[in-house]
């Protein structure tokens, strides 16, 4: 039975966009792109259009599929067919319980500024990132719209330190820092590519307003106009503060700080502005978790009504949440979170990310066919509808190869066996279906 429950609007939208965007990995960014140079910033350039590739896709197929729950899923099935579509959600659903676990540990990193505890005692660590992963799944239990206050009200304070930092810092910037424009020892076009793959990470969660889209309200104009807001905030946001912090600090210094805002802050207000800083970081990630525990859920509960998923997953709660979803979700989370504190783990923990990460193409090459064969099913007003509709796809396709090529051969193999994993469980569900038709 569906529970009516009050809709997301255009700003919680967009904050479930930035939000999940602007996560606690964009506070060390500045210190991982310092050893390239000022040429990471065309990196932010080029990493920014593919964004925008990537979210008019996303706004066009909300438009065609205005209360899809499920986003990508629901996108990539309705286009390609139930095998695609699984594969979509399954790479999808196993990427965010990993950025899930290591947003956590951001989070508790950050809380070691005030707690230095935290950054010794292990099982103290532990402890504070159940809690947390727990907390904000109970407060995912109450709604969606409650989850999109949380969302709304973390985005805003997040925002506002990286905001401040990136304006005040423009008065600060010595422009020899951007000098030798590239310092990475590799030719332009193989900087150029692998600050592009680094920078694109930031722009993770393109996707997510679309996700929870039978939970937004006036949803075809509603989640295309947050999806393209979204995209263009963090846009400005990133490039800002990376082009302050830059130029604020010379490049052999930062590319060796694990903080490289709070030593910005540091240089515009003095000592104890890095307090403040981490305070940022920890809302940053806590705002980011809770968004990504909202998807977690809403994603198994789209497949488990086109029976691929078990039914248990499509159970409501009073207050129409699937919440068993997020809460089996939640336990995956809390089990790879702890694994990052068992040091024989560490490594491995840390590769499944890179991987992980590597799946997201996925989607967003399976969504950008399925808006194509969508639009030609639709037919097109005119020849020039769809030769801008080929472009868009073309150009989205393209870019998304580029970043598998950042990404190394060796990362992208493991994606795509992890992707393939799924199968068996396809096959699986595909045969409990027959059976029960039957």
């Amino acid at each position: 039975m569906e529970v009516a429950e009050k809709k997301l609007g255009l700003w919680t939208s967009t904050s479930l966009v930035v939000g999940n965007m602007i996560g606690a990995g964009v506070f060390l960014m500045p210190a991982t792109l310092a050893s390239f140079g000022g040429i990471s910033l065309l990196g932010w350039v080029c990493s920014a259009i593919g964004a925008f590739l990537i979210s008019k896709v996303f706004a066009h197929l909300s438009n065609l599929l205005p209360a899809a729950n499920g986003g990508p899923y629901a996108y990539s099935q309705k286009g390609l067919g139930d095998f695609a579509g699984f594969l979509v959600a399954w790479s999808y659903l196993v990427s965010v319980w990993c950025t899930n676990a290591a947003i956590t540990v951001s989070f508790i990193s950050a809380l070691s500024t005030f707690i230095p505890a935290l950054a010794s005692n292990s099982l103290l660590a532990i402890v504070t990132g159940l809690g947390t992963i727990w907390f904000l799944t109970w407060i995912n239990s109450l709604g969606i719209f409650t989850s999109g206050v949380v969302q709304l009200i973390t985005t805003i304070l997040k925002i506002v330190p990286i905001i401040l930092i990136g304006l005040a810092g423009l008065f600060y910037i010595h422009w020899d820092n951007f000098l030798p424009f590239n310092t990475s020892g590799t030719s332009t076009i193989a900087a150029i590519t692998a600050t592009t793959t680094l920078t694109f990470f930031a722009f993770l969660g393109i996707e997510c307003a679309t996700i929870p889209s039978g939970s937004v309200d006036n949803s075809a104009v509603t989640v295309a106009k947050a999806t393209t807001l979204g995209t263009l905030i963090a846009t400005v946001v990133y490039i800002l503060s990376t082009v302050s912090i830059m130029g604020m600090i010379p490049a052999a210094q930062l590319k060796n700080s694990v903080t490289p805002f709070a030593d910005a802050a540091v240089l515009i207000w003095g000592h104890g502005a890095e307090y403040w800083i981490s305070a940022g970081v920890a809302i940053a990630a806590f705002g980011a978790l809770n968004g990504y525990i909202l998807i977690q859920g809403q994603l198994p509960y789209a497949i488990a009504k086109d029976k691929l998923f078990p039914e248990i997953f499509m159970r409501l709660n009073v207050k129409g949440v699937p919440v068993l979803g997020v809460v089996i979700s939640s336990v995956f989370v809390s089990v790879l979170m702890s694994m990052n504190y068992t040091k024989a783990l560490v490594e491995q923990f840390k590769f499944l990310m890179l991987m992980t990460t590597s799946t997201i193409l996925i989607p967003y090459i399976f969504c950008s066919a399925s808006y194509l064969i969508m639009r030609l099913r639709l037919g097109f007003k005119s020849s020039k509808h769809l030769a801008m509709a080929i472009l868009l796809v073309s150009l989205t396709f393209i870019f998304c190869l580029w970043l598998m090529i950042g990404l190394g051969q060796e990362i992208v193999f493991w994606g795509f066996f992890l992707t393939m994993s799924a199968v068996p469980i396809y096959v699986f569900a595909i045969w409990k279906k027959e059976q029960q038709l039957h």
